[in-house]
C-alpha cells in the first residue's frame, strides 16, 4: 500500500510538473526592465512606446489601446488629382492599420524628433475628459519589410493626446509630410 502511495505522490509531482509550458513567458517582477515593453501610458511618451511596440510586434491589441475612442486620423491622399483630403476615425484605423500589420512581414517605426506644440497643454473640450489634450508634432522613420522593396518613409506628424484618468491616448493625428 505504502508502495502506491509513494507512487501516486510522485506521479502528481511530475504530472504538475509537465504541465508546465517551457515556451510561455513568465510573469515578470514589476521592477525589472524587460517589463516596461508596455508601459501604462501615464503619459505622452508611454503612448509613443507602445504605439512602436504594437507596430514592431504586430499587435492590434496594443495598437487599440493607444487610440482614444473619439480618434480622428487627417492626411492628404497626394496620389489623386487634385490631392484628395482623407479623414477616418478610430474603427477604420484599426481596420487599414490591421491589414497593413497582416501584409508587410516587419515593421519598424522610430520616432526622430518629439516638440511640444506652440500650445503644449489646455484643458480638454469634452465633460468626460477629465485631463487635458497635449500636441506634439513629431518625426519619424517608418520602415516596411527591412526597406528592400519600399524606402523607408520619413514623415512628421501633428499627435493629440488626451488623458482619461490616470492614462493618456492618441485623440487625433495628422499626417504633416511624407
Amino acid at each position: 500500500m505504502q508502495k502506491y502511495i509513494l507512487f501516486d505522490l510522485i506521479f502528481i509531482i511530475l504530472f504538475f510538473n509537465s504541465c508546465r509550458n517551457p515556451f510561455a513567458p513568465s510573469l515578470a517582477e514589476e521592477d525589472a526592465s524587460h517589463s516596461r515593453l508596455i508601459t501604462q501610458q501615464k503619459n505622452p511618451e508611454e503612448v509613443l512606446i507602445n504605439f512602436r511596440y504594437a507596430y514592431t510586434f504586430k499587435d492590434s491589441l496594443v495598437y487599440s489601446e493607444v487610440l482614444d475612442s473619439t480618434f480622428l486620423f487627417k492626411s492628404i491622399d497626394y496620389n489623386t488629382y487634385p490631392p484628395k483630403p482623407i479623414e477616418w476615425g478610430r474603427d477604420t484605423e484599426l481596420q487599414t492599420t490591421g491589414g497593413m500589420f497582416r501584409y508587410f512581414r516587419t515593421l519598424d517605426v522610430v520616432w526622430n524628433t518629439i516638440s511640444p506644440a506652440d500650445t503644449v497643454s489646455f484643458p480638454a473640450p469634452s465633460e468626460q475628459s477629465q485631463g487635458y489634450l497635449i500636441e506634439h508634432y513629431i518625426t519619424f522613420t517608418l520602415t516596411l519589410d527591412g526597406g528592400r522593396d519600399i524606402p523607408p518613409l520619413n514623415g512628421e506628424v501633428l499627435f493629440q493626446f488626451i488623458q482619461r484618468g490616470q492614462r493618456y491616448y492618441i485623440s487625433f493625428w495628422e499626417d504633416l509630410k511624407i
